[in-house]
């Protein structure tokens, strides 16, 4: 594998992420990073890795902040992930996992609730990396986070994830309908 095919799963990963949640996120994808890999002496050794992410642009409020971290555990936990670290700050929580071949993923909040979903793949062969090809899921105004530039926050309400009251996700198909 090379880093453009590990990016390709990479991305495959947080998609796949994603699809698990219900009602669904609005994003976009932050900015794509790469880097080599060096041997102890911090020599090269054609070899690199990949780092990925999207920004969640759907408010979610404070009340079902820990409903979507449990999503998204339960849905890592399902697909054979290894939960390696959960971070339960009240105010900035976070949980990690990794694959069995040792892609390292979070989901984390930040500031003022905005949702952050990366992905670091292992070490592979050098190669060219292209940026993610599935187009975002908002309005063509809200552009991918490429740093550098202020941080885009959440502003799509979903009736749902944007509730003031607590709340779990019940089973596919009888929640409340997003806002789009």
């Amino acid at each position: 594998m090379n880093m453009q095919q590990a990016a390709e799963k990479a991305d495959a990963i947080l998609q796949e992420t994603l699809a698990g949640i219900t009602p669904g996120l609005r994003w976009v994808h932050e900015a794509s990073d790469d880097s080599g890999c060096p041997d102890w002496k911090n020599a090269a050794t054609g070899a690199g890795s990949v780092a990925r992410g999207v920004m969640i642009m759907t408010i979610v409020s404070p009340e079902r902040r820990g409903s979507l971290l449990g999503v998204v555990e339960r849905n890592w936990k399902a697909r054979g992930f290894k939960i390696t670290s959960i971070d339960s700050d009240a105010t900035l929580p976070a949980v990690y996992a990794s694959t069995p071949d040792n892609f390292r993923m979070e989901v984390a909040v930040g500031g003022e609730g905005q949702f952050k979903f990366g992905i670091t793949t292992p070490c592979f062969a050098d190669s060219p990396v292209q940026e993610p090809t599935t187009p975002s899921n908002v309005d063509t105004n809200t552009p991918a986070y490429e740093g550098g530039k202020p941080l885009p926050r959440p502003y799509i309400h979903d009736d749902f994830w944007s509730a003031n009251t607590p709340g779990a996700p019940t089973p596919q198909g009888t929640l409340p309908s997003a806002n789009r």
